[in-house]
């Protein structure tokens, strides 16, 4: 089956939730409806931030989020985050996340980005080993996180 990649729409925010549930692991329950209207509001609104899904057979299959940061170093070309990076359980081992990251470092690299930089907390050598053959490099710059004293 095609997967075709694309940004979101902004009618897709409810698909983009259930395609998170594929996460695995423990994630916060979410607020209120209100409340993700105006995130959402907020997020699609970004021209920072792109949403990137697969879509096939008419369903979101999978998804990362890209944030284009300006920048003042490297003669002021911007760099790239890569987040929320997830394939429907359904769907994986196709190579759909693969093509979905390399998609997303396009996109990038038209932006002017002269990195683009993704964390992951999985330590299995297969998820690795996924990052890598998708075009990331481990072991290049060693990633450090920080949590208000709220979350973790």
């Amino acid at each position: 089956m095609s997967v075709q990649f694309r940004l979101i729409r902004e009618d897709e925010l409810h698909a983009l939730l259930d395609l998170y549930t594929h996460f695995g692991g423990n994630d916060m329950p979410l607020p209120e409806e209100s409340v993700l209207a105006q995130v959402w509001e907020s997020f699609i609104g970004d021209p920072k931030i792109s949403c990137v899904v697969g879509e096939a057979a008419g369903q979101i299959v999978a998804s990362c989020t890209l944030i284009v940061v300006p920048n003042f170093t490297r003669a002021a070309h911007p760099y790239a985050l890569i987040e929320n990076v997830v394939t429907h359980a359904d769907w994986r081992k196709q190579g759909i996340g693969t093509a979905l990251l390399q998609y997303t470092l396009e996109l990038a690299w038209e932006a002017g980005c002269y990195k683009t930089m993704l964390l992951t907390g999985r330590k299995e050598e297969e998820v690795l080993r996924f990052y890598e053959k998708a075009g990331f490099i481990r072991g290049e710059k060693t990633g450090f996180v920080a949590h208000p004293g709220w979350y973790g």
